[in-house]
């Protein structure tokens, strides 16, 4: 009998190690060699009064997913649009105020053919990004970010691999320079992401924090008992002493207070005698998770929160943040 070919079995981490590095040279390619129309591509999305629409087909069109929920979580209104969808019905979301941002890496889709005649009728702007720019897409693009023609990373050339890394890092790349344009900062990013760890990371102390009579405050000057009492009323462990303009000047802890015993009877004892001078602050603006490594690295469970004259207007506990997801 002849002897059966063995059939090589490729080394997984080779493989692996292959592909990363044929795409990680296709990003730095494409980052040396940027397209022209790039710059004139973010002042279009920056300019326009209506919403970025993005569409493609197969992998384009999962990519093309992932662009606009990027756009529209930070900031710039943006959703997405089937070519198949818009043939029956959908073209109606695109507005002559819309700019289209068109993917298809040939640029010779034919279900992009609905999509970009509506634009041609209703003269909507597009941007085409594609590695061929002679293509009938790109050809009808406003602007073109044409995508360098570089292998795909599979074994047989023909699973969009390196093509869509490119594609996702475009959009990436147009976001970010959109968002840092339009002044995006970590509190609009919160207003886009309200639930989950997210959003839990990017609270306020002020959204968090107890006010009003529910600050446990006394004067400096009040007798220890008092101050206790005060203490155990309100359940954070913890008092303020405040002087004679209101200002917070202290506070007494369990802590304090099991570390001055010996100090709790002395006839002229007052509640300053046994406090922590000049304790640590946060502002209402400061974000919920540095307070909480505040927290953390001074090893105390609650922390006043004071405003520009060191009034104390709120308290934040450690529960308060756990609570709220904020680890």
């Amino acid at each position: 009998m002849q002897d059966v070919e063995k059939i090589a079995i490729p080394n997984s981490r080779d493989v692996a190690r292959r592909v990363l590095q044929i795409e990680g040279r296709a990003l730095l390619a494409l980052g040396d060699d940027l397209p022209a129309d790039f710059g004139d591509a973010v002042e279009l999305i920056l300019k326009t009064s209506g919403r970025l629409i993005v569409s493609g087909i197969g992998k384009s069109g999962h990519i093309g997913r992932k662009i606009a929920a990027t756009f529209a979580s930070t900031g710039a209104p943006s959703f997405f649009v089937h070519p198949s969808e818009a043939s029956h019905g959908d073209l109606g979301m695109i507005t002559p105020q819309d700019i289209c941002l068109i993917i298809s890496n040939s640029g010779e889709t034919s279900e992009l053919g609905d999509i970009i005649a509506h634009c041609g009728r209703l003269f909507v702007p597009i941007i085409g990004i594609s590695s061929h720019a002679d293509s009938t897409m790109m050809r009808a693009a406003r602007l073109r970010l044409t995508l360098p023609d570089l292998p795909e990373a599979c074994s047989i050339g023909m699973a969009p691999t390196t093509s869509t890394t490119l594609t996702l890092a475009m959009g990436d790349a147009l976001a970010i320079a959109l968002m840092e344009l339009r002044g995006f900062k970590r509190e609009h990013f919160h207003s886009y992401h309200p639930g989950g760890k997210l959003g839990a990371q990017l609270l306020k102390v002020a959204q968090l924090m107890h006010a009003g009579e529910a600050v446990p405050c006394v004067p400096e000057a009040m007798a220890i008992p008092e101050a206790i009492e005060e203490m155990s009323a309100r359940g954070f462990g913890i008092v303020g002493l405040v002087d004679g303009q209101g200002r917070l000047v202290g506070v007494i802890t369990d802590g304090d207070l099991r570390r001055n015993l010996h100090r709790l009877m002395e006839p002229a004892a007052t509640a300053v005698t046994v406090a922590t001078r000049n304790p640590a602050v946060v502002s209402p603006d400061t974000l919920a998770v540095e307070a909480l490594a505040l927290m953390n690295a001074r090893k105390v469970g609650a922390v006043f929160v004071t405003d520009a004259n060191r009034l104390p207007i709120g308290i934040l506990h450690i529960h308060d943040c756990l609570r709220a997801g904020v680890l």
